[in-house]
């Protein structure tokens, strides 16, 4: 593939949303170009400890979502390393991206534009996670949760979407709210 995407959709699943104390459980990415169309896909599982998972998964949350609970934990065996995931992360977006989002921009040069649903609270995790990808990431992001409180406040339009607390459906459904968004703009 030509190294032709633009924006790294993540989507990540974690043992809850405490940076520093949760952890990365889960990751789904996609590249896109700008016009949001899919040009490949990358998922992987991280190890996480099992006192973690019984320390940090606990609550509400994990007891309304328990499919999701028994689906993450079931495929915590066969996870790698948080530092392997990060670098096989990092060769497939060497892979998939040019060296600047935006050409002819020089404060883009080298740096990818991250895209999700809050997905300021990922790159939390990110940061402290994969500092390696961390750095390769430009400080603006993509954040689809700002077209969805515009919409919904401003012009009292819902888009719904299925969460079923899966990193690669979660990611697909983002793209796909914000292509919906995006119906009424152009």
């Amino acid at each position: 593939m030509a190294k032709t995407a633009t924006l790294l959709w993540i989507d990540l699943e974690m043992t809850g949303l405490v940076p520093g104390k949760d952890k990365i459980m889960e990751i789904a990415a996609i590249a896109t170009d700008w016009e949001l169309e899919p040009l490949a896909e990358f998922t992987a599982t991280v190890k996480v400890s099992d006192e973690v998972i019984k320390e940090r998964m606990v609550g509400p949350f994990w007891k309304e979502n328990k499919e999701s609970y028994d689906a993450l934990v079931s495929k915590n065996e066969e996870g790698k390393s948080a530092e392997e995931v990060e670098k096989d992360l990092l060769n497939w977006i060497s892979k998939n991206f040019a060296s600047s989002a935006i050409p002819n921009d020089p404060k883009y040069k080298g740096k990818i534009i991250l895209a999700g649903n809050s997905i300021h609270q990922d790159r939390k995790f990110i940061d402290i996670e994969w500092p390696e990808l961390s750095k390769k990431l430009h400080y603006r992001m993509l954040d689809v949760s700002a077209w969805k409180l515009y919409f919904e406040g401003a012009k009292h339009l819902k888009y719904t979407k299925r969460e079923d607390h899966r990193a690669l459906s979660d990611i697909k459904g983002s793209i796909s709210e914000l292509k919906w968004y995006l119906t009424f703009v152009h």
